[in-house]
């Protein structure tokens, strides 16, 4: 199959429903240990207890050989992710619909297509988004349906001011996050990313263009939702979307946001020194 236009550029089109499927199984250990690196109480999460919301991020995880990883970490371009050729690539948000919740110990699927491919432009110059929607189910049938959005771009020219957007809400509720180098490294192992801005602070840079490690864009919504449910633990979780608006670095704290908009919904974000760095809504039963 031809892969390229006339130009040499990726034709995204022969990507959009390719599809795969991966089988899992939510084990005790690597749920706790997520417990663990988000400095919660492991002790309930035995088996047969509800994997809380998100915390399937750590289950499905590449498994590409070291020899077919590239020189930012990740596996190389190609296979079921087009070979877009964009030095830069990252996860910019999602939209989860949960229909009922995975259990600790059992046995889980996950059927995986690319729903869109596009091409941008953006401050920096092109910009192309991939849209891959996943679909997970357990013993009893579908427990949620994802859809991820990846991002590949140019990277920022060094010094370049941080993309950013006013903070509109009010918090009803703030919690200080302070991601240093530990919590990003354990993070990053346990979803087996390998992706070097997220560990190593050179390479992040000088060959990326941050201004220091950058902070997992899947655990700080993790670690938003988890600040809503401290506060409000007999609600169950239905749908979640997030967005990133900014990047967030282990050179700052920042602040778990959140305001209540209805009986069954609420507003969430990150914000650090005043920037909005992710957006969320959640709605809940």
């Amino acid at each position: 199959m031809n892969s390229c236009n006339k130009t040499g550029t990726v034709d995204l089109s022969q990507w959009v429903g390719r599809g795969e499927l991966s089988a899992d199984r939510i084990d005790q250990r690597v749920a706790q240990a997520l417990a663990a690196t988000l400095d919660l109480d492991p002790d309930g999460l035995v088996e047969g207890a509800e994997l809380p919301p998100l915390w399937h991020w750590v289950y499905f995880t590449p498994n590409a050989r070291a020899c077919e990883i590239g020189t930012d970490g990740h596996p190389k371009r190609g296979g079921f992710l087009p070979p877009v050729d964009l030095p830069n690539r990252m996860w910019a948000g999602g939209r989860l619909s949960f229909e009922q919740p995975l259990r600790i110990g059992e046995a889980v699927t996950r059927i995986s297509r690319i729903a869109r491919c596009e091409r941008k432009t953006g401050r920096n110059g092109e910009l192309v988004f991939v849209t891959v929607e996943h679909t997970v189910s357990g013993e009893r049938g579908v427990c949620l349906v994802e859809e991820q959005d990846i991002v590949y771009r140019q990277p920022a020219p060094k010094g370049a001011p941080l993309t950013s957007a006013p903070v509109e809400g009010c918090a009803e509720f703030r919690q200080s996050v302070n991601p240093d180098p530990v919590l990003l490294f354990r993070y990053s192992a346990l979803t087996f990313n390998g992706h070097r801005i997220h560990y190593d602070q050179p390479y992040a840079i000088e060959e990326e263009g941050y201004p220091g490690l950058v902070v997992q864009g899947p655990l700080a919504a993790t670690l938003l939702l988890e600040a809503y449910r401290t506060r409000h633990p007999a609600k169950r979780i239905r749908r979640f979307a997030f967005r990133g608006v900014g990047p967030l670095f282990e050179t700052a704290d920042f602040d778990l946001c959140g305001q209540i908009t209805g009986p069954d919904t609420a507003d969430l974000w990150t914000e650090c020194a005043g920037r909005l760095a992710m957006k969320a809504e959640v709605t809940v039963d």
